[in-house]
């Protein structure tokens, strides 16, 4: 039974095939299109997945999206009678909900079909269902509870369940307005930061601020006796005129949610390009600790209801790794799941699992991570990218190549590592990846400036050793897919400044032998070298998705200033 699973009209469009229940290939859109977070429909990561599958469009057997344009439409209704919505904003949802009905079709469309010639028919799985699926579904527990936050879809923002074998059940739901995602969203507008996907800029200059404007903001969200929480609606604009979002050229963009009232309470909204003052940094630092208290209630009462003592979290508040990081500390849970793509890309996954799992009650197959679903290249054709580039390479076996690039950057060079399947869900987890030394204390600024261009105030990701974790970490955990930010050791921070954020933390990578033998290995080789189990791990980009094929990597490579680019066996360098 081939399954493909498809998130569409919607930030960070992506696609899946299954096989009988095995995951064969997944990817977002924006790894094709080279448009961060690509909305619409994400024709080539369809095309790649049944390239991948070997097969075609018209031997899919289903097909699910993660969406259901039909439900909670009474609610929906009664909410628009009573809030009186905009005309323009019930255009907006009217617009996207045809989309949705009219998705087998498009898809036909787009491949050169007629509707009738597709056998399969289009599933449709509820937002929030899906993204529980797919966290639950692919994590290790056969038992958890399971929670879901984003900003919203199908009408709802946040929904609990748990998760029991092939069975995931819904035990609450909180319906759009009042949403952590949407309050975190509208946050990060009024710092200045406007773009779709751009909380975590927030997050990363949190830890600069004291959270001295708490207090203000538990009036913007109230924590509710029954283990939910509520908006207070004068100070968003979503409440009356929706959320007004495009996508023009695939680029999602959403209109500024914050009202004239959250500035009185809060002082003047950053405008684009001002500097950033200390009293941004708390005000960042008072968004992230309010999130991090309405997770931890949510949790906690969940924990309550369900008894049982593993969790998955998921949904796009599920990126916010600060917080992953303190829920085993925070609430009565004792262990954490969060999926490589927890975020809306990673729904067309879960769409899938819900389907093949929930509603036909097929077995879930053992547990293995599969973040590595994307993209692959032989090393003949990355040999024929570099030939047709004119540029000299070496081709190194590789136990040789290990050495040499260990060698290198305990030498301080800048390398672009790209090998293996390309990842799927925004981290890049070794294998596309820049990789430096994490002993320079120059580093930081060194990718900011030179190859990176971003924020000085945003962190740099440690890979690190599964076994050597305890060693530079208070925390010991699997943190596969750089999920959750720990707390360095005190004695560790200055061996390793370039990944030591200032606050003393730093979103880890534990890097697994079996799951990337590769990678394990380089570090393995930087290890013996250095003494330090660690690489400074950051995605292979330069303020675009991040490489998928070996020639956007050789571009990036030739437009910055990386000293060394490893393509799988293939070695160029400056200096050759």
């Amino acid at each position: 039974m081939l399954l493909l699973g498809i998130n569409a009209y919607h930030g960070d469009s992506s696609a899946c095939i299954y096989r009988d229940g095995e995951l064969l290939a997944a990817s977002e859109e924006e790894r094709f299109r080279r448009i961060k977070h690509w909305a619409g429909l994400p024709v080539q990561a369809i095309a790649f997945c049944l390239q991948e599958a070997g097969a075609d469009l018209t031997e899919i057997d289903h097909i699910t999206v993660s969406r259901n344009p039909y439900a909670k439409i009474g609610q929906k209704l009664r909410y628009v009678f009573k809030r009186r919505v905009s005309i323009l904003a019930l255009k907006d949802r009217v617009r996207n909900s045809f989309n949705i009905k009219s998705l087998k079709s498009d898809i036909a469309e787009a491949f050169g079909y007629q509707e009738s010639d597709l056998k399969a028919e289009v599933q449709y799985i509820e937002h929030h269902r899906s993204h529980m699926a797919s966290s639950f579904f692919a994590s290790p527990f056969e038992r958890a509870a399971i929670l879901s936050i984003d900003g919203f879809g199908d009408f709802t923002s946040t929904m609990r369940g748990l998760g029991v074998g092939d069975q995931i059940e819904v035990i609450d739901s909180l319906s759009y307005p009042h949403s952590l995602g949407i309050f975190y969203t509208t946050l990060t507008q009024f710092l200045g930061f406007p773009q779709y996907g751009d909380e975590y800029k927030v997050m990363g200059l949190a830890p600069y601020g004291s959270p001295k404007m708490v207090e203000p903001l538990r009036e913007v969200i109230r924590l509710r006796d029954n283990g939910l929480f509520a908006l207070e609606d004068a100070y968003f604009r979503h409440f009356k005129e929706g959320v007004s979002m495009s996508w023009d050229g695939g680029s999602p963009s959403i209109e500024p949610m914050f009202t004239a009232a959250l500035e009185k309470r809060l002082g003047p909204a950053r405008r684009k390009g001002e500097p950033l003052t200390q009293y941004h940094k708390d005000l960042a630092a008072s968004v992230q600790r309010i999130t991090e208290e309405v997770i931890f209630h949510l949790a906690a009462d969940l924990h309550r209801r369900t008894g049982e003592p593993n969790l998955c979290i998921t949904g796009g508040v599920a990126q916010n790794s600060v917080a992953n990081g303190k829920i085993v500390l925070q609430t009565p849970f004792e262990k954490l799941f969060v999926p490589p793509a927890g975020h809306d890309g990673g729904t067309s996954v879960g769409s899938a699992l819900y389907f093949f799992h929930h509603q036909l009650k097929k077995p879930r197959s053992a547990y293995r991570p599969q973040a590595y679903t994307g993209a692959r290249f032989s090393n003949e054709q990355i040999e024929a990218v570099l030939k047709e580039a004119g540029l000299s390479y070496r081709t190194l076996p590789d136990e040789e190549l290990f050495e040499e690039v260990a060698t290198r950057l305990a030498a301080g060079a800048v390398v672009g590592w790209f090998q293996g399947r390309a990842e799927f869900g925004p981290r890049a987890l070794g294998n596309r990846s820049i990789l430096v030394d994490p002993r320079r204390s120059d580093a930081r600024d060194l990718l900011n400036e030179k190859i990176k261009r971003r924020e000085s105030f945003r962190p740099f990701a440690p890979s690190i050793l599964r076994e050597q974790v305890g060693t530079y970490f208070e925390q010991i955990d699997e943190v596969p897919f750089m999920e959750k930010v720990f707390v360095i050791r005190p004695e560790r921070r200055e061996e390793v400044p370039a990944v030591t954020h200032v606050d003393g933390t730093g979103r880890l990578q534990t890097v697994d032998v079996l799951h990337s033998p590769r990678y394990h290995r380089l570090i393995e080789a930087f290890y013996r070298k250095t003494g330090v189990p660690i690489l400074l791990n950051t995605s292979f980009n330069e303020n675009e998705p991040i490489v998928n094929s070996p020639q956007e990597a050789l571009d990036c490579y030739l437009r910055t200033k990386m000293d060394l680019l490893v393509l799988e066996n293939q070695l160029v360098s400056r200096q050759d």
